[in-house]
């Protein structure tokens, strides 16, 4: 969203009685249709500007410790695990032998941690462009960014864009691209040319999961981002997750998976996803969610067929 008040009440304000300790003070994430409010202690925990964004983390009182860039909440204590584990144990587990990986983004940890959490992985590479991301949350976000110091993973600071266009062909199993609105440092996540050098850098098989922003709330984005990698990958190779999240705009939010090869992810296990979801105590996927978050709403499915046309 584009833009950003964080106040006392106005209320609250006008009541003279009112001690400054009493006040409710409100992060208010909105553009000029629609807005979400988050009351939290007044306290603002972390607050930095780079040459690419701000980064502040507040301490809400509905959701926790709350993540947010350039006046977006990014992610929050309370409902980060709906993002986090779809973003990464759908296309694990659907692919089956992953082995090497590559995070484009996500700084405050949580990808990390949820691909961390499947043995078989050998090597995680990370790149963040935000120094400031990964310190904020290590600093405030412990329950994110607890596997940062993982031996598995090799921690980059860096532009993704030219790492991705550097890197070797057929290098990663798995490449995740998990970064903010299409904006600002993420804008070139969202370019035909990005994803072209994603697939270069995939190995045959390989599975592609970008965030995607929401079909209710983005929905040019949302359809042209489809139709982009439907042209690299194939128009059979390209599918749709959609998953519940209070606090992004709208409440529905998407991933867009894309197959180099012949794997269908809708095609898993549902006891191997069960006995995973077992071992880890998982707060949001499972067996059924992997079912239902392919399955698309109509005014989605319009939506994507007349983007192709």
């Amino acid at each position: 969203m584009d833009s950003i008040q964080i106040q006392p009440d106005s209320k609250m304000q006008a009541n003279a009685e009112t001690s400054p300790r009493d006040r409710q003070y409100w992060f208010t994430d909105a553009d000029e249709n629609q807005a979400l409010a988050l009351r939290y202690t007044g306290e603002i925990l972390y607050d930095k500007t780079s040459e690419f964004q701000r980064v502040r983390i507040i301490e809400t009182y509905g959701y926790g410790k709350t993540l947010t860039i350039d006046n977006m909440v990014m992610c929050t204590e309370k409902d980060e695990a709906h993002y986090h584990e779809t973003i990464a144990h759908p296309a694990i587990l659907a692919h089956g032998a992953v082995k090497d990986v590559l995070v484009i983004g996500g700084g405050d940890g949580g990808t990390v941690r949820e691909i961390l959490k499947h043995p078989e992985i050998e090597r995680v590479v990370m790149v963040e462009i935000d120094a400031n991301v990964i310190e904020a949350c290590k600093l405030h976000l412990p329950t994110l960014s607890q596997s940062f110091s993982h031996p598995k993973l090799d921690l980059q600071v860096g532009d993704g864009l030219k790492f991705i266009a550097d890197a070797a062909a057929e290098s990663y199993d798995l490449i995740i691209i998990d970064g903010s609105d299409p904006v600002g440092p993420a804008e070139g996540l969202f370019s035909a040319e990005f994803y072209r050098n994603c697939q270069r850098a995939l190995k045959p098989n390989g599975l592609l999961v970008t965030q995607a922003e929401s079909p209710a709330f983005h929905q040019t984005v949302f359809a042209e981002l489809n139709a982009c990698l439907k042209k690299i990958f194939g128009a059979d190779r390209v599918y749709v997750l959609l998953f519940q999240i209070p606090t992004y705009p709208s409440g529905i939010w998407s991933f867009q998976l894309a197959s180099n090869g012949a794997i269908d992810p809708r095609k898993v296990s549902s006891e191997s996803v069960a006995a995973f979801e077992r071992e880890n105590n998982l707060q949001y996927y499972n067996a059924e969610i992997h079912q239902a978050a392919f399955a698309l709403p109509n005014y989605v499915k319009k939506m994507l067929a007349e983007s192709l046309s």
